[in-house]
């Protein structure tokens, strides 16, 4: 998943804009997903969906993993990542092109199958971000379908203007740390920044025939969306330990650290719809 932005500078000059190339990779990863949901259609978005899915759950598998030194509990002991992928990726296409409810019960198989395997104290956290990922893949299609390719690049598009106006405002303003026990060099400077690029970006919109009103003030609200949800994917990380949730993109990560605020800012884009009308994005 992508991070939200909003770091403030760090002492050494030199080290300035050392992870640069990582927020490259981050809209590299987003701007291939906008492909990804530009091009693909039917079977093949389903099956894009699944395989984004079962990525994602391999990682998450593997850092709410057994820990221990004995051998790892569970059905599936050392092969829990591996396997909890391909059954969260066979849940996901089976609920995505087979629309009922029993195959959206399918849905819980990877969250009920991974539990045992998972360290005592994560087991919730195993259980809410595996259904985050499942929910986010399923609302992706959702939106591509009954709301148009547009309403998609919106949501992405709010992710990347939040990261990059949060980056370049934390380093260059810096400032108070926004909650610096969960993520210690996000700043309120690179945080408001994202919410005053969302604004503008819903405004342009609106002001340009390309939406409609309510686009600048829901933008901002899935722009803080998004930054909580790169929040609570850093959270996860300094939980399980590690600096990042896998090396699967060499030198810049894994996929959860580039797809973090998108999972939030869809998850919070469902909620307003179950609440009020989404915007209309021409």
């Amino acid at each position: 998943m992508t991070d939200a932005g909003g770091e403030t500078a760090p002492k050494s000059p030199s080290g300035k804009w050392a992870d640069l190339s990582r927020r490259i990779a981050s809209t590299l990863v987003l701007l291939g997903i906008g492909v990804l949901l530009a091009f693909a259609t039917g079977i093949w978005l389903r099956l894009g969906m699944a395989v984004i899915s079962a990525v994602t759950f391999w990682e998450l598998a593997s850092m709410t993993g057994w820990r221990g030194k004995r051998h790892p509990p569970g059905p599936f002991g050392a092969w829990r990542p591996l396997a909890l992928a391909i059954i969260a990726g066979f849940a996901q296409a089976s609920a995505l092109m087979y629309e009922n409810v029993w195959t959206w019960l399918l849905l819980f198989l990877p969250i009920v199958a991974g539990i045992p395997g998972a360290e005592r104290r994560d087991r919730w956290t195993y259980a809410i971000f595996g259904m985050a990922i499942l929910l986010v893949a399923y609302g992706l299609v959702w939106f591509r379908e009954e709301y148009g390719l547009h309403f998609v690049l919106w949501l992405m598009g709010i992710v990347i203007i939040s990261d990059t106006l949060g980056y370049f405002a934390g380093r260059m303003i810096g400032g108070p740390k926004f909650w610096p026990s969960l993520s210690p060099k996000k700043t309120w400077s690179g945080t408001v920044a994202g919410w005053i690029g969302a604004v503008i970006f819903g405004a342009v919109l609106y002001l340009t025939g390309a939406g409609d009103a309510s686009l600048i003030w829901v933008s901002p609200l899935v722009c803080f969306a998004g930054q909580l949800g790169d929040i609570a994917e850093s959270w996860l990380k300094r939980r399980a330990g590690v600096k990042d949730s896998s090396n699967l993109i060499p030198g810049h990560g894994g996929f959860m650290d580039r797809f973090d605020a998108v999972t939030g800012a869809v998850l919070a884009t469902i909620l307003i719809g179950l609440v009020t009308a989404l915007p209309v994005v021409n």
